[in-house]
């Protein structure tokens, strides 16, 4: 592949966004748009990448701190061809030049490289064809199909509207003519702006060939100018991956309804239900199952776990052969072993669970550190934070706690213990045994409920 240098365009205000935020930083799988287009520019191995804001003052270098980029300002915007000519002081002038924009997150690595790949000393650009070309830029061709020029919407005719193939915006240009050309570009047109796409009409006057790649999908060019073409690059993102994770074996039970915010890697032999979401780095060993309705976030499961519907989970590692859920609320900083039950109405946070324990219903454990064969019974809290500091629980093997009960941290139930529903539980306990508060039960026959006052008026 040929030297290339990377220009992002990325300095638009995104008036149709409705949003002080700028447009390229409005998030898309749980990454900004400009994101996606760094991670596929930076597969392509460049001399450099060179990001044009200009809108939102310094949000968008703030937001990137990224220690590959450079970026230059575009103040004011005038238009692409302007963008890119303040980036060209800082290109390399022996290579080409790759230009993609921040609002077009879903073009393809190996789509460039075939632009880039087959641009020598001309330029190459990046079309396809689309049902409703609203918006773009049309390729006039003349009779034997070869590029005559590119027009803007706004300056099309009617009949040139009606063309259905359109530019995307994405070149690949020679750098050591582009001082040349973009100095010669002028702005005599609807928008008073000076076009990028004027440099193609310069090319060919000049005698330079221009070449086109045609792109593998309409969805590749989807640029993001409103709050609803969000919504349609989201869905399209979330079709193409749910594409791939079914090419890899994973059972999707509607891949129209799955929601991938970051990365997703699954062993074999996976299911996934409807209306699940994954955010950050998601991890699911081999025979994993995930019922409906779930959001993971962070997380690692190992092989034959089943998590039921409705669980919430963020950063947490959970062993092989759980069952998890349903209803369960993994908080972070939980480390759980092979074979553990969590149950229905179960939060967990900040704690270690041994093998075989099992937490089925109705509990609270934060901050707590569980061996192996533990029973946590139904209303059972540990009380690990006094009004300022946050305490742990300590329970060794092999402890049997029953329903109702209150772990007052600092405090450890020592192995073998059986602690009694309803007890309150403020001191180290000692191994085996029971422990239990003492209690009294009184019966007072002839006892009446109170009745209810009658108040002028009612019925």
């Amino acid at each position: 592949m040929s030297r290339v240098n990377i220009v992002v365009l990325a300095a638009g205000q995104g008036k149709r966004m409705q949003s002080p935020l700028p447009k390229v930083l409005h998030p898309l799988a749980g990454r900004p748009l400009i994101g996606h287009v760094l991670e596929t520019a930076r597969a392509l191995a460049p001399q450099r990448i060179c990001v044009v804001y200009g809108h939102g003052g310094n949000a968008l270098p703030e937001a990137l701190r990224e220690s590959d980029l450079v970026f230059v300002r575009q103040e004011p915007q005038l238009g692409t061809g302007h963008a890119l000519a303040q980036a060209l002081p800082l290109l390399d002038a022996a290579g080409a030049t790759l230009v993609l924009y921040g609002d077009v997150p879903l073009i393809e690595p190996g789509t460039l490289r075939q632009m880039i790949d087959g641009a020598r000393d001309e330029l190459v650009i990046l079309t396809t064809e689309v049902d409703d070309p609203d918006g773009y830029g049309r390729v006039l061709r003349d009779r034997q199909g070869r590029i005559r020029a590119i027009v803007e919407e706004k300056d099309a005719t009617a009949a040139q509207r009606r063309l259905r193939e359109i530019n995307t915006g994405i070149m690949v240009l020679p750098t050591r003519r582009l001082k040349g050309w973009l100095a010669r570009i002028r702005n005599r047109n609807a928008q008073g702006e000076y076009y990028l796409t004027d440099v193609v009409a310069l090319a060919l006057r000049d005698r330079v060939r221009v070449a086109t790649v045609t792109a593998h999908g309409p969805w590749e060019a989807l640029g993001v100018n409103s709050k609803l073409q969000l919504a349609q690059a989201e869905r399209a993102w979330q079709q193409r991956h749910a594409q791939r994770l079914l090419d890899q074996g994973v059972m999707l039970a509607d891949p129209m309804r799955l929601d991938v915010r970051g990365e997703l890697a699954c062993g074999a032999d996976v299911t996934i239900d409807v209306n699940c979401v994954f955010e950050g780095r998601v991890r699911l060993g081999d025979g994993v199952v995930i019922g409906a309705n779930c959001v993971l976030r962070d997380a690692e499961i190992g092989a034959g776990t089943r998590v039921e519907p409705f669980t919430l989970m963020e950063d947490a590692k959970v062993g092989e052969r759980c069952r998890i859920g349903p209803y369960a609320r993994l908080r972070p900083g939980n480390r759980i072993g092979e074979e553990v039950h969590i149950g229905n109405f179960v939060e967990v946070k900040a704690s270690e669970i041994g093998a075989r324990s099992k937490a089925n219903h109705l509990a609270y454990i934060g901050d707590t550190t569980i061996g192996r064969d533990v029973n946590v019974g139904a209303g059972t809290i540990t009380c690990n934070y006094d009004g300022a500091n946050k305490h742990r629980t300590v329970i060794e093997d092999d402890v049997h706690i029953g329903s109702d009960v209150q772990l007052v941290a600092p405090v450890t139930v020592a192995r073998g213990a059986t602690i009694g529903a309803g007890t309150t539980v403020w001191k180290d306990t000692p191994p085996g045994g029971l422990v239990i508060n003492a209690k009294t039960q009184e019966h007072r026959a002839g006892w009446k409920r109170p009745i209810k006052k009658k108040v002028t008026g009612d019925p």
